[in-house]
């Protein structure tokens, strides 16, 4: 679904926070707080991404569930905000999350869009109108137990963990498998080895091959152990780490619904102010991930190299011609089989050092 943020009516209606009335399009389900701060920031176009929305969907379903288990919410609203949180997981409201990475440190206006637009979807569920906040209000319900503070690296980690593990390491295995078969094929294949692009000693191309299979293989462990550091998860801290306004049982009953929901063995974290006050696990997994895309990054170039031509390079690997390569040259064809490898490593090097996305963009170019 596009994330179209107009309303498609122009009509308004009235919703209130503690600074007072404010407008909003009519027909959608955000309310003051998200309205404020897409007033207030409107900066660049970088929303907030959505692998973090639906990360946020599950972080709201798995708290109604514990409030519901732990006797703090009724079964009906508790329901109502489980219908509507899987309808954001499942990305039927992606058009209803409008801000962007330009708010407060905590990420509070996104929770707080998470928070208003489950609320009004359940009290529509429900048979309510938009903007009542009743009979689900989105702080005291939808927010119960959870702070800003503890949702949001909560769902940062569910997000990161999810996507490595679900998304990444998958494509990463399919490669490594390629790389080991291209190993096997090409095994009785003796060629000269190069240092520095000079003539060095003899080897054969399968040998090569198990180089880069190896590679992929070294930056997959590397993966798992950082995707291994994401499961414990900061929800049940609130808002500076004691756990204050949530049970004592919430946050290991909510980290064991999570568990249930991504299939992935997601914990509480064992202490809580470290859970909130830093994001190391994060930036190792951005280094695991960075060190996986100058791998990729180093196999491609080889790649590339080992396949110029085909009439005046080195011409010792043959690439699938794709699609012709050029207006002026109408023979040339384009041989594309190693720049999405380039591509992604370009990316993985812009996460870790923003200054580079420009670099990273050339290079696609």
């Amino acid at each position: 679904m596009a994330r179209s943020t107009q309303s498609r009516s122009g009509s308004t209606r009235t919703e209130t926070d503690s600074f007072g009335p404010i407008e909003v399009p009519a027909d959608r389900y955000w309310g003051a707080q998200t309205e404020r701060s897409r007033q207030n920031f409107r900066i660049g176009q970088d929303r907030m991404p959505i692998a973090i929305i639906r990360a946020l969907g599950i972080v709201k379903l798995a708290a109604a569930e514990t409030n519901r288990e732990l006797g703090l919410i009724d079964r009906r609203r508790a329901g109502a905000i489980v219908r509507a949180a899987r309808e954001v997981i499942d990305g039927q409201l992606d058009d209803q999350f409008p801000l962007v990475v330009w708010q407060t440190g905590s990420g509070t206006q996104t929770n707080m869009n998470l928070n208003e637009v489950i609320a009004n979807r359940a009290n529509e569920l429900l048979g309510g109108k938009l903007g009542a906040k009743a009979p689900v209000h989105p702080n005291d319900h939808v927010n119960m137990s959870q702070s800003s503070n503890d949702s949001f690296p909560t769902a940062m980690h569910i997000a990161a963990a999810t996507g490595m593990r679900n998304d990444l390491l998958p494509a990463l295995e399919r490669l490594q498998l390629a790389l080991r078969r291209k190993e096997k094929e090409f095994g009785h294949i003796v060629k000269i080895g190069r240092t520095h692009t000079q003539d060095a000693t003899p080897l054969t191309l399968g040998q090569e091959f198990s180089g880069y299979a190896a590679q992929v293989e070294s930056g997959m462990a590397r993966l798992r152990v950082a995707i291994r550091d994401m499961y414990p998860l900061a929800q049940g801290g609130t808002a500076v780490g004691t756990g204050l306004n949530s049970k004592p049982k919430f946050a290991r009953t909510f980290a064991r619904h999570v568990a249930r929901i991504t299939k992935l063995p997601f914990t509480s974290a064992a202490n809580k102010f470290e859970a909130l006050a830093s994001n190391d696990a994060y930036v190792f997994a951005h280094g695991a991930v960075n060190a996986m895309g100058t791998g990729l990054f180093n196999i491609a170039n080889d790649i590339r190299l080992l396949g110029s031509g085909p009439r005046s390079g080195l011409g010792e690997l043959i690439l699938p011609e794709n699609e012709p390569g050029s207006s002026i040259m109408p023979e040339r064809s384009i041989r594309p089989s190693a720049r999405p490898s380039q591509w992604f490593a370009a990316r993985c090097s812009a996460i870790t050092r923003p200054s580079q996305l420009p670099e990273a963009r050339a290079i696609s170019s």
